[in-house]
């Protein structure tokens, strides 16, 4: 997906996924050293920020695993990411028959805790997969870093009887969701 780009959580067929993981992986920029190039791991949260009406209402994030109504889920901080190969580093699992339905949006951030830029960071991506049988639904990646300590990677958000998925991507300062607010709110 490219930045903007909104996608609806449809399978073939117009079926709506009954649960999603959105997936957030990073890999840590090499480094030239005294002994040539290496890499070194880097630690970022996601966090996920539930909004009814323009206005937060809950949040999901390595402090808080799941929201109050249980619906969003995280699985758990990873403090040593970046070194994989390219697979998730962090999910957060969405059970979207379960939102309730006055929450309209939820947002998702991945920022940097320790206040490490993402110029250390490349090949930073956001995916949804259907948690039923493991199907990529869409994919948004970045590329590039920069002197920010924190992304606004996406948003599923509620269209019709349906849900969407829009890639936002947009860089922003913050070692925590509560700091990325004033960077959030354009996007809903």
């Amino acid at each position: 997906m490219a930045k903007g780009q909104a996608i609806g959580l449809q399978r073939v067929g117009g079926q709506v996924p009954a649960a999603v993981r959105i997936g957030f992986g990073w890999q840590a920029a090499s480094r030239r050293g005294l002994f040539g190039s290496r890499t070194r791991e880097i630690d970022l949260d996601a966090s996920a920020v539930l909004f009814a009406d323009r206005q937060p209402v809950d949040v999901v994030f390595f402090r808080h695993l799941a929201s109050d109504d249980g619906s969003v889920r995280h699985t758990g901080d990873n403090l040593v990411g970046g070194v994989g190969a390219g697979g998730d580093e962090e999910s957060i699992l969405v059970d979207l028959q379960r939102v309730p339905v006055h929450i309209d949006q939820i947002v998702f951030t991945v920022n940097s805790f320790t206040g490490r830029t993402f110029q250390e960071v490349q090949s930073a991506f956001c995916r949804i997969v259907d948690e039923t049988d493991g199907q990529e639904l869409a994919r948004c990646t970045l590329n590039g870093g920069g002197q920010y300590t924190a992304q606004i990677m996406a948003k599923v958000h509620r269209s019709g009887s349906g849900w969407q998925m829009t890639a936002i991507g947009t860089p922003a300062d913050g070692r925590t969701f509560q700091n990325l607010m004033p960077a959030i709110l354009p996007h809903l």
